[in-house]
């Protein structure tokens, strides 16, 4: 009866989200999934836009990563985009649909796992996705697992197959780790097969090894059911993998883009070595007029400059040599920093 009591007082507190029938939906094409032009949101009182005229697009079947410190409009972007908030101005464009005049055919179009967890942890964690299946209007309700439809039990299964909790779909939620929570809450945001998957903060939380494993469920999906992943993280490890970046910071873009062309843009390599004769070596590099750090190594920065050839012009014998390629995390600390 838990179910059951806890569907009926959802009914009684909002409206049926019905989905309308999937025959009428717009022909996919080749266009972004998501485009957002000039998107600008301002909350009552403030001085400065929370969001401050963005505008980027995001490929189908791509993950995109959108990064900037606390404050930046993270959170506020989202939100408009997932329509739990009104934009200010500005169009977005989502699986084709207009979000100012099609929200609940975008709504269709769309998954979202929240940073907080939303589950009951009284109910198993069939029954909690069987209550968003019917809330959602895809299923008709019944109270036992067994009484529903067949496309429903084997689309459960499949989901739970994939993301390898199909031997705790029975259990009650209460019992599971962090880790298996996430899993269950990517299940039932891909009950209704999105075109677009929102992931705020997902791994916020979890250990190493639930991340990891996490991420490799991700790309699973990914790769089944062709979906677009729109992620948020402070894990900056987690946007290396990304086909696009967006950095946020104060409300407006700073920084757009793959991660190796933000990277190539802001940031350079950098030559270290070292030799037994320290000295000598110092002497050289001075002589040759090459800027260099010193500390346990030299750093030379290869800004316009080929190791190759740079290694072949020094002719004191080296005991060390290592480029080193900054990563997503550098060139975001340095982006920040500058703005």
């Amino acid at each position: 009866m838990r179910l059951r009591e806890r569907y009926i007082t959802l009914q009684m507190s909002q409206k049926l989200l019905t989905l309308p029938d999937s025959s009428g939906l717009q022909e996919l094409s080749a266009a972004p999934i998501i485009t957002v032009e000039n998107l600008v949101k301002r909350y009552k009182k403030a001085e400065k836009n929370a969001v401050d005229g963005i505008s980027f697009s995001v490929e189908r079947g791509s993950l995109f990563a959108l990064l900037g410190p606390n404050g930046a409009g993270k959170t506020t972007a989202i939100s408009m985009l997932t329509t739990t908030l009104a934009p200010t101005s500005g169009t977005v464009r989502i699986a084709g649909y207009d979000l100012a005049t099609q929200a609940h055919l975008v709504r269709r179009q769309i998954g979202i796992v929240f940073q907080k967890p939303s589950l009951d942890l009284n109910l198993t964690a069939e029954e909690n996705v069987r209550l968003h299946a019917t809330l959602y209007g895809l299923y008709p309700y019944r109270p036992l697992y067994r009484m529903m439809p067949a496309t429903y039990r084997t689309q459960v299964s499949q989901l739970a197959e994939l993301l390898g909790i199909e031997e705790s779909l029975f259990k009650p939620v209460r019992t599971f780790s962090g880790g298996m929570k996430r899993k269950l809450e990517i299940v039932r945001s891909l009950l209704h097969r999105p075109a677009v998957l929102f992931l705020d903060e997902p791994t916020t939380g979890l250990d190493p090894e639930s991340r990891r494993g996490l991420w490799d469920y991700l790309r699973q999906v990914r790769v089944e059911s062709d979906t677009t992943i729109f992620l948020t993280t402070h894990y900056l490890e987690e946007a290396e993998s990304a086909d696009s970046v967006c950095i946020l910071n104060r409300g407006q873009i700073v920084s757009t883009g793959t991660p190796q062309q933000i990277k190539a843009a802001l940031a350079q390599s950098t030559l270290i070595i070292n030799a037994q004769d320290r000295e000598q070596l110092r002497a050289e590099l001075e002589q040759k007029g090459l800027p260099f750090e010193e500390s346990v190594h030299f750093s030379i920065p290869m800004e316009n400059q080929n190791v190759h050839q740079l290694l072949k012009a020094i002719t004191t014998p080296l005991s060390l040599v290592q480029t080193q390629t900054p990563s997503l995390e550098d060139v975001y600390l340095q982006i920040i920093k500058q703005d």
